[in-house]
């Protein structure tokens, strides 16, 4: 069963990496300390997701323990689906962090008025048997709008469908569905030419 929502509720994040000191320095955000990284992500999240909105965080929410975490998801608003990420397993599993996101798994398929979307947090290079029809969103790669095929060249057989909604192409931002939409109807038409 596909999950169905509606266009103007829905963000999409990933890799906020939150009280994680070295991704600053890895990914070359522009903070002075983890406090300054968590304090922006957290005041970007809140000034574009209303406590009712719906945000889907594909993965690698926090570093630290269940208390880290609980005290970062009392800060942030909007009801979570989380999907895990490679850092996520570790407190996921070992505590009761998970009661407080709507839903956990490791990838989801929703329907965002009548839009079909694959929610994971790895990049696929074949994921469905109507790829050209079903979006794949995806964290993990800490894509910029600065980043090439030069940089990964792998990136070159994305196809225009695919978007990376991590928090270092996105302003630190969660972005909405209809930023999303925007993005890849002008992909897919840059691809037509």
């Amino acid at each position: 069963m596909i999950s169905k929502f509606h266009s103007d509720r829905v963000f999409f994040t990933s890799d906020t990496h939150f009280n994680h000191s070295n991704i600053i320095n890895l990914c070359r955000r522009p903070f002075s300390s983890v406090d300054d990284m968590d304090d922006t992500l957290i005041r970007n999240w809140n000034a574009v997701v209303k406590p009712d909105d719906i945000v889907f965080h594909l993965g690698d929410f926090a570093f630290g323990d269940a208390a880290i975490w609980n005290s970062l998801l009392d800060k942030l608003q909007g009801h979570i689906y989380l999907i895990c990420g490679n850092h996520d397993h570790k407190v996921l599993d070992s505590s009761n962090v998970c009661k407080r996101f709507k839903a956990v798994s490791d990838q989801m398929m929703i329907d965002v008025e009548g839009q079909k979307i694959l929610l994971n947090h790895y990049p696929f290079l074949t994921y469905s048997t109507s790829r050209k029809t079903v979006w794949q969103l995806y964290g993990h790669v800490h894509s910029n709008p600065y980043t090439t095929a030069e940089d990964c060249s792998w990136f070159q057989h994305l196809l225009p469908i695919q978007y990376d909604v991590g928090a270092d192409n996105n302003k630190y931002t969660p972005i909405s569905f209809n930023q999303v939409k925007t993005i890849i109807q002008e992909k897919c038409r840059q691809q037509e030419k």
